[in-house]
């Protein structure tokens, strides 16, 4: 209980501080929507084999560097409805020595995973908690749109006496660290679309050691490099403000106690909508 009344004290004065700095600028965001043939977590099938759509909404608060978001996970067909997930996450961004070859982009987040077809205050509860940090390098590397990337994870659940918790299954808990190791590469193309200055294909690597993480009581990953993914997005401006983004993941799955599929491929398309 007082880990709670922490968090949701932190929560609050973050939340306040950045609406007091209002006057900083305006309110913008992000009205979000996106299908994947598959939903993959962090190396996890969270569906199975279903494909999964993705509503979400990102707002950016007035400039400060404070913002939130809720972006939700639905599985496509029936069999999942008790997996249906929404993420609440506060975060703040900002940069470090940007004018250093070590320049640094962070952002810091608190985020809520909500599985609302399931009581959040019964041992069958399978909420979770989850403080993260990105930290990018878009200078380290001395090649433009290189950047690399690290992202730590805790996660835990947010009440101990659950079945992702003390009583889970498996015999242990959700509570655990990632480590996430990226690399992104902006590919700059001649335009393919009229009024446009040049095409950039989104490279994407990532490679995830799990130290204890699952989204699910019935897992129990060993501690070890659990997964590849690689990647590519691009961006299609529709109109001023409307985005269609597709694009095709692969994973290479390196521990089985994570997925016991050796190797997925997906596609995700996705409309953004922003403000």
């Amino acid at each position: 209980m007082r880990k709670k009344l922490i968090l949701l004290v932190a929560v609050v004065f973050l939340s306040m501080t950045g609406l007091a700095q209002a006057a900083a600028g305006e309110l913008h965001g992000a009205i979000n929507a996106t299908y994947t043939s598959q939903y993959v977590w962090r190396g996890f099938s969270v569906f199975g084999t279903q494909g999964a759509f993705h509503p979400g909404i990102d707002l950016d608060l007035y400039g400060t560097g404070f913002g939130l978001s809720a972006v939700g996970h639905m599985a496509t067909e029936s069999g999942y409805v008790n997996n249906e997930r929404w993420d609440y996450t506060l975060y703040y961004g900002n940069r470090l020595w940007e004018s250093e070859w070590y320049a640094m982009n962070y952002r810091l987040s608190y985020v809520y995973y909500n599985y609302p077809r399931l009581s959040s205050h019964t041992e069958d509860s399978v909420d979770l908690q989850e403080l993260n940090g990105v930290f990018s390098f878009p200078s380290l590397l001395g090649v433009k749109g290189l950047v690399p990337s690290y992202v730590l994870v805790k996660l835990w659940p947010s009440n101990s006496n659950t079945i992702v918790g003390d009583r889970s299954p498996s015999g242990g808990t959700a509570s655990g660290f990632a480590h996430i190791f990226m690399l992104d590469y902006g590919w700059a193309l001649p335009a393919i679309v009229p009024n446009t200055a040049e095409q950039v294909l989104n490279l994407h690597a990532e490679v995830v050691y799990n130290d204890g993480v699952s989204p699910t009581p019935a897992k129990n990953p060993d501690h070890d490099w659990s997964d590849a993914v690689f990647g590519v997005s691009t961006d299609f401006p529709l109109c001023k403000d409307l985005i269609f983004t597709p694009g095709v993941y692969h994973q290479v799955t390196m521990d089985k106690s994570v997925n016991d599929k050796e190797n997925l491929t997906w596609a995700m398309a996705s409309l953004t909508y922003k403000f």
